[in-house]
């Protein structure tokens, strides 16, 4: 049977692209099906693809629009935004970023009291696992669309829309794996592993096929986008991919080798410049910055607002940073940052203000207190070079390369202290810490806690300003650290249901 797309205003498209609906890649999400009114086969897709080369742009577009689209996760909650509402999640369950007031109960119960990792029944994990298959089967509907996963199209825009959905195919499961298993265990049975747009029903595959295959399409995506001149950073690029990779290798532990070689392609691609040291302080809302590598340009026609990352983050904006759900830097995680370092100044430091230790100094998308920056035109960032010197400086330290590894790290640092020279006299497990701590102070609620966290292996503790759990020590793979395959994807796929959760 001849694979099916849900289409609106397929015809407008097949004449003249000028954009990209998401109704396109609309999926309900894998064991769920949509009822479209019209059809376009596959196979007329990827005809059309040959002689309109738009054709798949749009649909990669449409597939990039998802990750900021509101209610992606199947909910209307609050919190459902896109990609950066997991990357949200990840901060509070790593427990970097404290809920540190309470007034609408977003994140409370479910995350930072860990009612969702421990329920099936939670809405959160059904978020998670929606949001982030969602992507996979849009991804899947580009591939096939392309000529299939074996295949390379001649075109060179076909060649890099493939390369591009690849890419996110691979992004996707990279999530699914460390929102939904403690640590790499490469025999245990983990996640459905979708490689085409189906409906049916697929078991669990086990984490070695998972990671297989999201490896296979890294390298494979590395290959296709070589050449590729993006037309704006939201579009995975080739150094987009080296570090994708980067991230599944250092999660899947023993490739140190690996990930080092990848973030020094990065590092020396000369592509991006690392912040200066007065620009700490800066927004963290413009696409445009040097330093980042991944994000989007955020505008009013995207229609952001109270339902955003900015709105859950940012005390300027019309939302629930501002309203009453703070959300601050862990207090001892702030207290770990030295006073000659320029990031101490991102976060409001006043303990007799209740916004004690909210980052005012880092995220802001609009300049003064009391809900005036109603309309969100702040942009996102997915990721930054800074990323690639602190996982170079990490892999080389667990190999035992201590000096490649100082140097990485003092290349960030130099950016950031007065005086980074006692980095000079770190090695062994005393630079390995000290390389995750300034993982932790760098990407504070840019959503890398978490993968840091599983990757060193660490044990968390929170500080005082969080509402639950204060000064308790939660180990990565504590059953609180992975969410729950939902409830609904257990009843509806008899192969789940069949197996142990």
């Amino acid at each position: 049977m001849k694979k099916i797309l849900k289409i609106a205003f397929v015809s407008s498209l097949m004449l003249s692209i000028t954009g990209c609906s998401d109704d396109l890649l609309d999926n309900t999400g894998v064991s769920g099906t949509s009822q479209p009114t019209q059809f376009l086969t596959s196979d007329q897709l990827a005809e059309g693809a040959e002689t309109n080369l738009a054709i798949p742009a749009a649909f990669i577009n449409g597939l990039y629009a998802q990750m900021i689209q509101a209610g992606s996760g199947g909910t209307t909650n609050h919190d459902d935004f896109g990609h950066k509402s997991y990357d949200v999640f990840g901060d509070m369950l790593s427990g970097d970023m404290a809920l540190s007031n309470s007034t609408f109960g977003w994140y409370r119960a479910e995350i930072t009291e860990f009612q969702a990792p421990l329920d099936f029944t939670r809405a959160r994990n059904r978020m998670v696992w929606r949001y982030y298959y969602r992507i996979v089967r849009s991804a899947n509907t580009v591939i096939e669309n392309l000529g299939g996963n074996n295949a390379i199209p001649e075109i060179e825009e076909n060649k890099y829309a493939m390369g591009q959905a690849k890419a996110m195919r691979a992004h996707s499961y990279f999530y699914l794996t460390q929102y939904f298993q403690k640590e790499y265990n490469a025999s245990e049975e983990i996640l459905p592993l979708y490689t085409e747009p189906q409906n049916q029903n697929l078991p669990k595959s086990t984490a070695e096929q998972v990671y297989d295959l999201m490896e296979n399409d890294l390298t494979e995506a590395i290959e296709l986008l070589d050449g590729f001149n993006r037309a704006a950073k939201n579009q995975v690029n080739q150094d987009v991919a080296k570090a994708i990779l980067a991230y599944v290798l250092g999660a899947k532990g023993g490739r140190d080798v690996d990930v080092a070689s990848l973030t020094n392609d990065v590092i020396n691609s000369g592509n991006y410049s690392m912040l200066a040291s007065g620009d700490v302080t800066n927004c963290f809302c413009d696409v445009n910055n040097p330093s980042w590598m991944w994000g989007i340009d955020v505008t009013e026609n995207n229609g952001l607002g109270l339902i955003s990352w900015w709105g859950q983050i940012d005390q300027f904006s019309y939302s629930y940073a501002w309203a009453g759900d703070y959300k601050a830097i862990d207090a001892d995680l702030y207290d770990a940052i030295p006073n000659n370092d320029f990031r101490k100044a991102q976060f409001i430091n006043n303990p007799t203000n209740d916004r004690h230790l909210q980052p005012a100094g880092k995220f802001y998308a609009s300049g003064s207190i009391g809900g005036t920056s109603q309309v969100v035109t702040a942009d996102y960032v997915y990721m930054r070079v800074e990323e690639m010197y602190l996982l170079n400086a990490e892999a080389n330290a667990k190999l035992g390369f201590d000096g490649p590894a100082r140097t990485s790290l003092k290349a960030l640092l130099d950016n950031r202290l007065t005086d980074a020279s006692y980095v000079d006299a770190l090695s062994g497990q005393a630079l390995q810490d000290e390389i995750y701590l300034q993982t932790r102070i760098e990407l504070w609620g840019e959503g890398k806690s978490f993968l840091a966290m599983k990757r060193n292996k660490a044990t968390t503790q929170r500080g005082d300003n969080h509402l639950s759990f204060v000064g308790e020590a939660i180990d990565y793979n504590d059953e609180r650290m992975q969410f729950e395959i939902p409830q609904d994807e257990i009843q509806n796929n008899p192969f789940l249901g069949s197996q142990n959760q």
